[in-house]
């Protein structure tokens, strides 16, 4: 059993990739942050006003329902949140999780994947959302970034 936990939520697939080498380089436990109701194509299409991820991240107290639980999370002491980038941000579903356990005296470190865009107001917004958590900077990471990076860059915690 690992004190450490990779945490994500993958939309495309993207982030599942870059969170199952995170946890296997770092010997952490892996637990897929999931949607009771899951996102299809239509849901996604950021350029719709519409589309669902479109209503929910124009809405900040927006909480989509996660359809598991981390069991024991009180044993972690360190959790790596990922998720993709979404409008210069994190998820409204990563703020469900945020909301969800006591990360008090937890260090939470965020990663995400984009093509370009940065993680933006996502470490302080989650921090606003696990007040007694040490939430760090975070990174982003493109799809094809190696395990040995992202072990190296997750060793500053470990």
């Amino acid at each position: 059993m690992s004190n450490v936990l990779v945490a994500y939520f993958s939309a495309s697939g993207v982030t599942a990739k870059v969170a199952e080498k995170l946890a296997k380089e770092t010997g952490a436990d892996l637990f897929e942050i999931k949607p009771e109701v899951l996102y299809t194509d239509a849901d996604l299409d950021w350029m719709d006003k519409g589309s669902r991820s479109s209503v929910e991240m124009n809405d900040r107290k927006c909480r989509p329902a996660i359809c598991s639980t981390v069991s024991d999370m009180e044993r972690y002491k360190i959790v790596f949140v990922g998720f993709p980038v979404w409008w210069y941000r994190e998820p409204s579903i990563i703020d469900t999780f945020m909301e969800t356990y006591d990360f008090s005296g937890k260090t939470v470190v965020p990663f995400a994947t984009s093509g370009g865009s940065s993680l933006g107001s996502s470490g302080k917004n989650m921090q606003a959302l696990a007040p007694g958590a040490n939430v760090k900077e975070g990174k982003r990471f493109t799809a094809g970034t190696s395990g040995r990076a992202l072990a190296d860059w997750a060793s500053e915690w470990l």
